[in-house]
């Protein structure tokens, strides 16, 4: 890893997103199963949420299970179930003893219902907190996302609460998973591949994509801090001309 200072003009991104791309890879290398690559991704996981949380960072949301997820080895989608409600159930405590809200996006009624009861629980015991927003996609996919948007939007046309000539941009953003949210600045996908694999794809139009080979429990908050300055780095110009960009920073 390249020798790294500081994140430049305190640029900090206020909403970063992950694919936490890796897991399964780190296991094999080591001759483990793929859960041990999961339980070293929920560690990793733990330092990233503390250090976002530290730095200021607004949100975070990471991809913790896609809805093509379910086609993997249904062993391995019982583990992942289960890791995944032992985790939370080991984590709450901490994230709101820190301030820290987490939330879900996805459709949840496909999960056991005990898991939909730990998500709920985790979302009701730090509804109130003011700190970081820690958001985790589960059972989510980003075209998923969009028809659920439009099937709401369909819905209020037929109540009579809109007509379809007042559908814009705005109307359909805020219908969109994270609309109260600011939009992602920062996507970070670890593993080495280079899509967004139907993840937020309305919400990712002018967002930064950063992409790392370090599979997802090596990456340290080290690391973080290396895509942070690289982000810092970005002429963000969203679809302007970089000289107009420069006479607003000098206005």
């Amino acid at each position: 890893m390249a020798h790294v200072t500081a994140v430049k003009n305190n640029r900090l991104p206020r909403h970063v997103v992950i694919i936490m791309d890796g897991n399964g890879r780190w296991a094999k290398q080591r001759g483990l199963p793929r859960i041990a690559g999961h339980k070293a991704g929920v560690s990793a996981l733990r330092e990233i949420v503390a250090n976002s949380a530290e730095k200021g960072i607004e949100a975070l949301t990471v991809y913790a299970f896609s809805s093509e997820n379910w086609d993997r080895p249904g062993s391995e989608v019982s583990r992942l179930m289960e890791l995944f409600i032992s985790s939370l159930q080991q984590e709450i405590d901490n994230l709101n003893g820190n301030n820290i809200r987490i939330r879900f996006i996805g459709d949840r009624t496909a999960f056991p219902g005990k898991l939909q009861s730990s998500i709920g629980e985790a979302e009701k015991i730090t509804c109130r907190n003011t700190g970081m927003q820690f958001v985790i996609a589960a059972n989510y996919g980003g075209r998923w996302d969009i028809t659920n948007a439009f099937k709401l939007l369909v819905n209020k046309i037929r109540c009579n609460d809109i007509c379809a000539d007042e559908i814009d941009e705005q109307m359909i953003h805020s219908f969109v998973s994270l609309s109260d949210l600011p939009e992602p600045d920062l996507f970070i996908r670890t593993g080495g591949e280079m899509r967004i694999s139907n993840y937020l794809l309305w919400q990712l139009a002018y967002t930064e994509l950063y992409f790392t080979e370090r599979l997802w429990p090596d990456f340290t908050p080290e690391h973080f801090e290396s895509a942070l300055i690289w982000f810092s780095n970005r002429e963000r110009r969203f679809g302007r001309t970089s000289e107009q960009i420069k006479r607003e920073k000098r206005a």
